[in-house]
């Protein structure tokens, strides 16, 4: 039939630009850091800092939707300063493979970020999580309690939520359609929605104005980051069901810091469960601040941070 003709051919074009728009993405963000091999999983990471800086070294973990150049836009420039810092790319997202076969959840996130701590001869880090990777530095300091000095979350996911995720990450998940989406749609027409998103993932604060360029967010829209992101979200809250049963065993100091109009992450749900739980946590709230805290109060969490490793380190 002729319409069936123009759907084929429809999502050929698409799926032809999504490629050819996921290789002009890379080439004006191309990898910034090292890469390293850990049992058939390459991850992306960068270093910075001075190498004989004081104890503890700081590693910084993207959230959703995102890669360590958000953090390279934001906290690792003035930690760097005083402290060994390294950003990494989570498995699946900006230039980090995903490991084959099963979901590559928090607990196996961080059972390859171990790994690769260990290769870089980095002891006893503060381990630092925005949004989603709150999840895997929660599940690190579970799986090593001997082998961190602490860790911070920042609008850090640690519990369950009621409701659903959005209807594009469900999609993706659908056997067949999810490909066909991913390779057509979220790097084409998908990049239209972007700015509002931004917009609502900051509110109530605006995104910084060249937040676009220096995060390079749009690599999260390329095909195979997409449907690992999406895994990501999907899965995530019945993980967290799970893992926030063990939380009373955490014995490593832990830094909550929330923004206090956070309505991506809210405090009640996460900050504010995990506080009476964790025998060792404290709370921060900043008041006025969204999801996007650590580009609205860069030095000001740095601040906390550099407080923070000062007293969980040796």
């Amino acid at each position: 039939m002729p319409w069936l003709a123009l759907i084929a051919l429809t999502l050929a074009v698409l799926a032809g630009v999504t490629q050819l728009e996921a290789r002009r993405l890379e080439a004006r963000h191309p990898p910034v850091g090292e890469l390293a091999e850990l049992d058939g999983v390459r991850l992306h990471y960068s270093i910075a800092g001075p190498a004989d800086a004081p104890a503890p070294p700081i590693v910084l973990l993207h959230g959703a939707s995102t890669s360590l150049l958000d953090f390279h836009a934001s906290l690792l420039p003035p930690l760097a300063e005083t402290h060994r810092v390294v950003a990494v790319d989570r498995p699946g997202h900006g230039y980090s493979e995903r490991p084959a076969g099963r979901w590559p959840d928090p607990a196996e996130q961080a059972r390859l970020l171990h790994e690769l701590l260990l290769e870089l001869g980095l002891e006893r880090p503060v381990l630092v999580g925005h949004s989603l990777a709150g999840a895997v530095v929660l599940a690190y300091l579970l799986a090593y309690p001997d082998e961190a000095a602490g860790g911070v979350l920042l609008a850090g996911g640690s519990h369950p939520w009621q409701g659903g995720v959005a209807w594009y990450n469900d999609v993706a998940g659908v056997p067949l359609l999810g490909q066909l989406f991913a390779h057509t749609l979220p790097l084409t027409l998908g990049r239209l929605a972007l700015a509002d998103g931004l917009r609502s993932a900051f509110a109530p604060n605006p995104p910084p104005p060249d937040y676009l360029r220096r995060t390079g967010v749009e690599l999260a829209l390329r095909p195979r980051t997409f449907l690992a992101n999406a895994e990501d979200i999907r899965r995530l809250s019945p993980f967290l069901e799970r893992q926030s049963a063990h939380y009373a065993y955490i014995r490593r100091p832990l830094l909550l810091i929330t923004g206090d109009a956070d309505g991506v992450v809210p405090a009640w749900n996460h900050a504010e469960r995990l506080i009476h739980q964790a025998p060792f946590a404290e709370l921060v709230r900043l008041p006025g601040i969204g999801h996007g805290l650590h580009h609205v109060a860069t030095d000001d969490i740095a601040a906390l941070i550099r407080d923070f490793a000062r007293r969980a380190g040796p």
